[in-house]
């Protein structure tokens, strides 16, 4: 039940439509008995600045889970930016404290491994094939790497930005051969889709199904729908498929200790 008490945490994309946010973290609150609430606001790009100087004011706002397209723009507008958002050069989260300050962080990587290997997929040596080069793929590339992956191939539309987070990726972790290549999945052991293809009911596919083999798992980010047209291309070429709903049931605990709404009793980072 929400009251006077609750701590509000907002949830900002464009469209909005499609997060699943609000529905798990409400349910892990309930859960466990946290007076709290995620609520969504769709925010379009020409808002956010305006958007982020007013909430410095509401009292009651724990903070925000960041979503596309704002991930790697909050990021200036902040006042602090710790280290997985620097390295990432994006953030899902940020946390208002009791002055009014914002300190984001991104959380994304830590979820879509978490995901993976409580599922029982492990990429530790595997050969990747990222798609994107956003935020989101851009947080999953560096803990792909920190776990142990072998080689990192980034697939972007906007190839300089490949080229850059490729760089960035290889310079962290040198041990992760980082290049930029095509949509092409073959020889790899892993796909990952994180661009927003998909959300959309006439989205084309990121890549082109037939060159898929049976020995390719796929992961998706995207949250709705569930099962997006690549999910269920992989599935029918007899691939192991991993939905994008795990990186986010994997980091709830991680964004609700951030934003200081965990559970009694749990580790929270203090204002």
């Amino acid at each position: 039940m929400i009251t006077g008490t609750t701590r509000v945490v907002g949830i900002i994309a464009d469209p909005v439509a499609q997060v699943r946010t609000p529905q798990v973290m409400n349910a892990y609150f309930a859960d466990h008995g946290v007076d709290a609430a995620v609520v969504p606001m769709h925010l379009p790009s020409e808002g956010l600045s305006s958007f982020l100087a007013a909430i410095r004011q509401l009292h009651n706002l724990a903070g925000l889970v960041v979503t596309v397209p704002h991930k790697t723009k909050v990021i200036d507008l902040c006042d602090e930016v710790y280290e997985q958002a620097r390295l990432v050069g994006a953030a899902n989260a940020i946390r208002r404290t009791q002055d009014g300050r914002l300190v984001c962080d991104m959380f994304d990587g830590q979820g879509f491994l978490g995901g993976l290997l409580a599922n029982g997929i492990d990429p530790r040596g595997q050969r990747v094939l990222l798609l994107g080069a956003g935020g989101a793929a851009s947080a999953i590339a560096f803990a792909l790497a920190s776990h142990g992956a072998s080689a990192l191939t980034i697939a972007n539309r906007t190839q300089e930005k490949a080229r850059v987070l490729a760089a960035r990726v290889a310079a962290a972790f040198p041990a992760c051969r980082a290049t930029v290549g095509p949509a092409n999945p073959a020889g790899f052991d892993m796909v990952v889709n994180a661009t927003s293809l998909g959300l959309k009911p006439h989205d084309p596919l990121p890549l082109d199904p037939n060159l898929l083999e049976p020995s390719i798992t796929v992961a998706e980010v995207i949250m709705k729908p569930e099962r997006t047209a690549l999910i269920e291309a992989a599935a029918s070429k007899g691939c192991r498929v991993h939905l994008g709903r795990h990186m986010l049931d994997a980091q709830v605990r991680l964004l609700a200790e951030f934003l200081g709404v965990a559970p009694e009793g749990a580790h929270s980072v203090r204002n």
